[in-house]
């Protein structure tokens, strides 16, 4: 069979390149879904990874912003239930926390600070995934420990 023109937007293997360094609990690295050293010139980067406990260090993902606009998704893994998020999550935006239990999406515009993004409780494993639209460079650090 011949190959697809199509075939080099497929990303088949995830690169596992970053991290918010050891923590116990999550997926570390994430996965790198897309980027444009998977895909050149697709200027995006999506990342994920599964939280399978309670973090710990518990935050481990700091204040930091990003000079792209970003989505943040937390998509629970109960399929009767999908809007279960399986854990309680407090993310800070601007200086103001959210709180939330259910699967959602928060956009976060570009240069607004972000963090800490704290577990307050857990109870079943659930995704964590990251979406930068307009992302030009090979790689973006995800949620790290160091402050940006």
């Amino acid at each position: 069979m011949a190959e697809s023109k199509y075939s080099r937007y497929l990303v088949a293997k995830p690169v596992y390149e970053t991290g918010p360094g050891e923590v116990k609990g999550r997926q570390n690295p994430a996965m790198t879904l897309i980027s444009n050293t998977l895909v050149p010139g697709c200027n995006m980067y999506i990342a994920g990874g599964w939280i399978w406990g309670m973090p710990e260090p518990n935050p481990h993902i700091l204040e930091h912003s990003h000079d792209l606009n970003e989505i943040v998704l937390h998509i629970g893994s109960d399929p009767k239930n999908p809007e279960d998020l399986g854990g309680q999550v407090e993310f800070v935006v601007g200086g103001e926390p959210l709180s939330f239990d259910k699967t959602s999406a928060l956009f976060i515009p570009a240069g607004v600070k972000h963090g800490p993004l704290t577990w307050k409780k857990f109870s079943k494993p659930h995704i964590e995934m990251s979406i930068m639209i307009g992302a030009a460079s090979q790689s973006i650090p995800v949620g790290s420990r160091a402050n940006k």
